[in-house]
């Protein structure tokens, strides 16, 4: 079947398709219904299935022969330390933590914390909660107090799971004292908090407050799976929102399961049984769906990476982990692969391992630059596949769906949507755009199982943040195009397009250009207030190493391009060298900082950043070389 008659299918019947994608699952009992509208009038899917996602990624692989397959690989360059376990493994630690959580008072509905770095225990300490039928929030570790408190409060947990410290190459987050600090400024309490003792730090721990994990662990009995219903929430994965205040997306348990283990044959291409390494953090949607659930419903081996793509200890860190693991497929983002072509431009690290197992590299989290995919074709001569979806969707919208057909491959593109999405570009109008217009993406309604019904205490938000502004469809908030194809251009953010007297223009298409310059390494385009034109755009580029080039000399080179490749009507006039950008830990370039900086607007740090420091860079370059200008009142 090509991919034609199988999205075809998808769109024509969903109820049929996805009743079909639904036998795939071992359901206790089977769905009355396949789509049908709840109390609010909003679709969801899959009435009266009953089951349990930690029985579906643990107990049923264990009773179907994969008891002795490894399940999960951890590998901690920054800890130097390894460990595995195979289904049956993890299913007994699985099991003894759920017996922790039970003997703690959580049951169906409650909902828990996790604030914790790159362990197993934090796996574990997930798959226990939906074990439980309780309801788990991963909050990112290294998240600020307030943040943790935030989310304490609107999530209400019943327990709080942490961990002594996080190590990040060279330096020590110490997690009790941001929990201590969280807990002093929110309202609610949890009951208790678990901690586990990592060996580089010792946690203090509050009489009568905080328990220690591996006591616990010790004086367990291990407790068994919990039947929920297909629409019971499975976890609450906090996302930015415009406000300042986050949103609490939720996923359900049956939609989520069908959607990620259809997702890990028809998208990814991987087999059961295979190593499939998504690079990410389990703080993330990314780590949610691609490091624990979509592998393990699958039967696949999944990796935990504690370390990063460079300096643990050099830029061949993947390609080590490849060679050593024998992956499939790898899933990161392409500031990863961006970090890694910055330290080694010519890619030599990469001929000292053997990477040949690696059949897919799959990139998202931010829109893959042309030059960046095409360098890591080059460099590993497999495919190289940009897809694009969000914290919302929980898996992809647009991809190449490679279990299927793999289709021709057209650098800047994401591919063409997913089965279950039927994706539109309108314009200011709200009427269907023609191939190669460029504006706002939606996806119409009812979304495909595995995205989000709502937000968690807070349906109004989630009717007016994402099914008002389009009726009928579900706003995406991101920017882009279809050609003649049928394939999908993911231009950014909505709000990166700029206004240059007139004319709107997005800075992606010129950081496209900018990217492709041999010696860029990363860069960001964005547009400033100009007195004159409205907003003017401005480069800021960061060199590939051991790239001596002089501004002037980058930035003349850099304008022509521009001007060639985008127009004379893009204006676009000044670059800058810097060091480095600002991005949110999981890679996202802060755009919309760059610009409150440039027009001396003021601005809030925002809690996903990785480094804060490089704002005060930012400011200091800017005010040296002159860039941006405050607006006019």
């Amino acid at each position: 079947m090509t991919y034609q008659e199988f999205y075809g299918r998808s769109m024509s019947d969903p109820d049929g398709f996805w009743k079909e994608q639904a036998e795939a699952i071992s359901w206790f009992e089977k769905p009355s219904e396949i789509s049908f509208k709840d109390e609010r009038g909003l679709y969801r899917w899959f009435k009266n299935g009953k089951l349990n996602t930690s029985y579906l990624a643990l107990d049923y692989h264990v009773e179907h022969g994969r008891a002795n397959q490894v399940a999960l690989y951890y590998d901690s360059p920054v800890t130097n330390t390894k460990k595995k376990y195979t289904y049956a493994e993890l299913l007994e630690e699985v099991r003894l933590f759920a017996g922790v959580l039970k003997a703690r008072g959580v049951q169906k509905g409650d909902t828990v914390i996790i604030y914790m770095p790159m362990i197993p225990e934090t796996v574990i300490a997930m798959l226990a909660c939906a074990r439980l039928g309780a309801i788990h929030s991963v909050v990112f570790g290294g998240f600020a107090p307030r943040e943790l408190a935030i989310r304490i409060d609107d999530a209400r947990p019943k327990l709080l799971l942490t961990a002594s410290g996080g190590l990040e190459i060279d330096k020590v987050i110490d997690y009790m004292k941001i929990v201590n600090a969280a807990l002093e400024e929110s309202s609610h309490q949890p009951e208790g908090c678990i901690v586990y003792q990592r060996p580089f730090i010792t946690a203090p721990l509050k009489a009568g407050r905080d328990f220690d994990w591996e006591s616990l662990r010790a004086g367990a009995q291990p407790a068994d799976y919990v039947v929920v219903d297909a629409t019971d929430p499975l976890y609450i994965l906090y996302t930015s929102g415009t406000t300042g205040r986050p949103k609490g997306v939720i996923r359900d348990n049956g939609g989520h399961a069908v959607a990620l283990k259809f997702s890990m044959k028809y998208i990814y291409g991987a087999e059961p049984g295979e190593v499939y390494w998504a690079a990410s953090d389990v703080g993330w949607v990314v780590g949610h769906s691609y490091i624990i659930y979509g592998p393990l419903l699958y039967g696949c081996s999944t990796i935990l990476y504690e370390g990063k793509p460079v300096r643990t200890p050099d830029a061949g860190a993947f390609w080590r982990m490849i060679e050593e693991y024998r992956v499939r497929v790898l899933f990161t983002a392409p500031t990863a692969i961006r970090a890694i072509k910055k330290e080694d431009p010519n890619g030599l690290l990469r001929q000292r391992y053997d990477t040949s197992s690696l059949k897919y590299l799959f990139l998202a989290g931010e829109r893959c630059d042309v030059a960046t995919l095409e360098w890591s074709q080059q460099l590993l001569g497999i495919p190289v596949i940009d897809h694009w979806w969000q914290t919302e969707s929980g898996w992809p919208m647009l991809a190449n769906m490679v279990g299927i057909e793999l289709l021709p491959i057209k650098p800047g593109s994401a591919g063409k949507p997913v089965c279950g999405y039927g994706l539109i570009v309108v314009g200011p109008d709200g009427n269907p755009l023609p191939p190669n217009q460029e504006g706002t993406v939606l996806v119409s309604t009812p979304l495909p199982p595995g995205c989000l019904p709502g937000l968690w205490n807070d349906n109004s938000r989630f009717i007016s943040s994402y099914l008002s502004p389009y009726p009928g469809y579900y706003f995406t908030g991101d920017g882009g195009y279809t050609d003649e194809d049928g394939y999908v251009f993911i231009t950014g953010r909505i709000d990166d397009i700029i206004n240059v007297a007139g004319h709107r223009l997005s800075t992606s298409a010129m950081e496209e250009v900018v990217a492709s310059h041999p010696s860029v390494a990363e860069c960001a385009v964005i547009g400033i207030h100009d007195h004159m034109k409205g907003q003017v755009p401005v480069g800021f580029v960061v060199l590939k190493g051991g790239v001596n080039m002089a501004e002037a000399e980058l930035e003349k080179e850099l304008v022509r391009m521009v001007r060639e490749k985008v127009g004379p009507v893009a204006a676009f006039k000044r670059v800058a060298i810097t060091s480095r950008l600002p991005k949110t830990r999981s890679g996202k370039i802060l755009r919309r900082i760059m610009r409150f900086i440039a027009d001396q607007e003021p601005y809030n740090p925002p809690s996903t950043i990785e480094d804060g420091s490089v704002l005060g860079e930012l400011e200091t370059l800017m005010k040296t070389k002159g860039i941006g200008e405050a607006k006019e009142a």
